[in-house]
């Protein structure tokens, strides 16, 4: 049977990200990402960002440190947090599809790295 719209085939693709051949969701329901130090730096400049975010990501229970350029600012008693990052999937063992633990997959691989975008709003301390 084929797609009868855009929906199906997005609907199927969710699926399998959220089966245990990716993201293993009914095991582990909750990814996390603790900001553990940002620092302030100027040659981010070029990738319009202000700040080196670092912190501890949590994906099926598996915990990695990442860092990533952010642009971060603060506006009406909120900090704002832009940043794309991308990140190996496989740190998370998140391997289905990776040519770099499976043979043979000719046209089937799929890239190592995935994008998180990332936006985070938060109220500054000793603010409403």
């Amino acid at each position: 049977a084929g797609e009868t719209g855009s929906g199906d085939g997005e609907d199927r693709l969710t699926t399998h990200l959220k089966s245990e051949d990716f993201f293993d969701v009914e095991n582990h329901p909750e990814s996390t990402f603790v900001i553990t130090a940002v620092e302030e730096r100027g040659d981010l400049a070029a990738e319009n960002s202000t700040h080196l975010v670092t912190g501890n990501l949590t994906i099926k229970g598996i915990t990695n440190v990442i860092s990533f350029p952010a642009n971060v600012t603060s506006v009406d008693g909120k900090w704002l947090m832009n940043a794309r990052m991308d990140v190996d999937r496989t740190l998370w063992d998140v391997r289905f599809g990776s040519g770099s633990f499976f043979e043979n997959l000719g046209d089937n691989v799929i890239d190592d790295m995935i994008t998180l975008d990332v936006r985070l709003v938060s109220v500054v301390e000793g603010t409403n």
